[in-house]
Parts: C-alpha cells; sequence; structure tokens
C-alpha cells in the first residue's frame, strides 16, 4: 500500500470547517470584486440569451456579420432596459414637486385624524414634521444620480458584450473538444446555459402579463402616467418574489397624492391581487419547474446574491445560483444526489428535462 492511501482520512468535523472557511473567503473576495463581477456576469448572460440568434444568423451570413448583429441587439436592449429605469425614476421625480399641496392637505388629514384618536399634539407635530415632499423629491433625485454613475459600468458591460459575442461563433467547437476530456463539466455548462434562457423567456412573458394588467387597472383607476409604471412592472418582473413591490411604490404614492388614501388602498389592492398571485404564487413554480430550482431556493438566492454583489444580484439571483449550482453540483458525480433536494425534484424527473447541447 502506497504511503498515500495508507494516510489516515481527515475527519469529517474538520472537511466541514475546512469547507465553511473556504466560503467565507470565496464570499468576501466575491463581494470585494462586485463592482466588476455584476457587470462581468450580466454581460454573460447577455451573450448567453444572444446565442441563438447567432447560431441562427450564421446559416445565413459571415461569422463576422452574426457577431455584428448580435451585438447591435444586445446594445439596443441594454440601452432600453438603462433608458426605462432612467426615465421612470426620472418623471417620479418630476411629478412629484406638481402635489406639494395635496401632499400638505393629506398631512392635515391625518394629523387630524390621530387627534380624534387622542393622540397628543407634540407627538403629532413630531410625526408631520418627518413627511416631507421635498426629501422624497431629494431621495429620488440623489437615486437618479446614482443611477447616472452607473454610466461607466454600462460601457465595461458593452465592450465584454463586445468580446464575448465575438469568441461566441467558435465556443461550440471548443465545447465539444472538452466534452472529450470532461463530459459533465460541457454538460453542466450546456444545462447552465439553457436554465439561464428558459428562466429569462419565463420572466419576460409574465413581465408582459403583469405589465398589461397593471397598465390597464391604473387607467381605470385614474393613477397618472399609468403606462410608464406598467414599464416599470415589467422591468421589475426579473427580480425574483419582491419585485413586484418596488413596482407598486410609485403609482401607490401618486395615487395617495392624485386620489387621496382610497386610491392609494385600491392601487395596492390591485397589485396585490394581480401581481402577488401571478409573480410569487405563478411566476416562481413556472420558473422552479423550467430551471429546476425550489421556490424556497429562488428567494434565499435573491437575498443571497444582492448582499453579496448589490442591485445587480437582484436581477441576476437566478442566473447566478444556476452557475454556481453548474460549477460545485453538476460537475461532480458524489454531489448528484444533491440535485432533487435543490430542485424539489424526484430525480427521474430531473433526467427527463431539456437535454443539454454542446452548442450552447
Amino acid at each position: 500500500m502506497s504511503s498515500i492511501s495508507s494516510r489516515p482520512a481527515l475527519p469529517r468535523g474538520v472537511l466541514v470547517l475546512v469547507g465553511f472557511a473556504a466560503a467565507v473567503v470565496t464570499i468576501a473576495g466575491l463581494k470585494a470584486s462586485a463592482d466588476i463581477l455584476a457587470p462581468a456576469f450580466l454581460a454573460l448572460v447577455l451573450t448567453v440569451v444572444a446565442h441563438p440568434l447567432r447560431r441562427w444568423l450564421d446559416r445565413w451570413m459571415p461569422s463576422w456579420a452574426a457577431s455584428l448583429v448580435c451585438i447591435v441587439v444586445v446594445y439596443l436592449l441594454i440601452v432600453a432596459f438603462a433608458l426605462a429605469v432612467v426615465v421612470s425614476v426620472a418623471r417620479f421625480a418630476t411629478l412629484l414637486p406638481a402635489y406639494t399641496d395635496e401632499f400638505q392637505q393629506r398631512i392635515d388629514d391625518l394629523t387630524g385624524w390621530l387627534s380624534d384618536f387622542g393622540v397628543k399634539t407634540a407627538q403629532i407635530e413630531d410625526v408631520s414634521s418627518s413627511f416631507d415632499l421635498g426629501q422624497l423629491s431629494g431621495f429620488i433625485g440623489s437615486l437618479l444620480s446614482e443611477l447616472m454613475g452607473l454610466v461607466s459600468n454600462l460601457f465595461f458591460i458593452l465592450a465584454l458584450v463586445l468580446f464575448m459575442t465575438m469568441d461566441g461563433g467558435s465556443f461550440p467547437r471548443q465545447l465539444e473538444r472538452a466534452r472529450q476530456a470532461r463530459p459533465l463539466v460541457v454538460e453542466a455548462i450546456s444545462e447552465f446555459a439553457h436554465g439561464t434562457r428558459r428562466y429569462l423567456l419565463v420572466a419576460t412573458v409574465f413581465g408582459l402579463i403583469v405589465a398589461v394588467l397593471d397598465t390597464i387597472a391604473l387607467e381605470i383607476i385614474g393613477v397618472p402616467a399609468p403606462v410608464l409604471w406598467g414599464l416599470l412592472a415589467f422591468i421589475t418582473n426579473y427580480i425574483p418574489n419582491i419585485g413586484f413591490v418596488i413596482g407598486l411604490i410609485p403609482p401607490a404614492i401618486l395615487g395617495l397624492l392624485e386620489g387621496g388614501p382610497s386610491m392609494m388602498i385600491t392601487v395596492i389592492v390591485v397589485y396585490c391581487v394581480l401581481n402577488v398571485v401571478i409573480q410569487t404564487v405563478i411566476q416562481p413554480k413556472v420558473v422552479g419547474d423550467a430551471v429546476g430550482l425550489s421556490t424556497t431556493l429562488s428567494f434565499v438566492s435573491l437575498v443571497f446574491w444582492t448582499w453579496v454583489i448589490g442591485p445587480l444580484g437582484a436581477l441576476l439571483a437566478i442566473p447566478l445560483t444556476l452557475l454556481a449550482k453548474a460549477l460545485l453540483v453538476d460537475i461532480d458525480p458524489n454531489l448528484r444526489w444533491l440535485r432533487p433536494l435543490i430542485s424539489n425534484k424526484d430525480d427521474d424527473e430531473l433526467e427527463t428535462g431539456p437535454p443539454a447541447a454542446a452548442e450552447s
């Protein structure tokens, strides 16, 4: 027996501690490099999404032309998404000052209501002084400034998309060569690409449904700029589980200023009926079935990745979790037993999912 095989195995507790320490160091490294990793992974996701278009274009035009078309399409999507977010915040900031008188009237109504319930005048004044429309407008203005400050990251993303798309033409051939030596790694990468595209397709379809329903409802209720808030609902739908809460805030506040508490309550009730049912009940189940992640893990991934890499982590939570699953679980036969626990499915159901292809 060799000297290596005769060495005693490390105790399981030591292995757990070493693994935990490695995880802590890895997470700390991810947090420290979030400014680079977050836009880089966004560029990777966009490249993965555009790859089927690239494969289709390769049949009809030279490789350089297919790359150029994909780059233009992805650039347009990035710019449209960024403009939608900036315009939504800017429009909200410009609408608020027009409701200064209405805001003060709501404060007076609130103080009168509190006084009727026996609340002391000093306490009422403390509460009323904490509500300031100017402070809210200032906060939104600072948020808009921060969004504009992300332009530098936008250029970084555009550059990465350019290089990744140019390399995308040869990537399937490289995967085929790598499959001979590391078939599980190639299968995991392909499944990550398939899962990411399935997730974004499901999120886009449900986002369109929610956006149309919210726009119609807000138009009927009488909230200003209903189309804009429908667009915001579509964008925030890419944030799992809690996206609708972010999309609810502007129309609810405008409903309060435009028509009083009754309109605000109506907006909240309508959003809860439409968005909670669609986005927090139906959509997570469909997403889980599409990508092999349980509803609980989807929510935990949202919290974790937002904490690790910031706001982009909320948008990329599911793709990031799929990548972690591919690198940590799918490539290791000894860890395949974790897959049913992650997805809440039997192993037989997982095996009957969409086959991973090398051209992914």
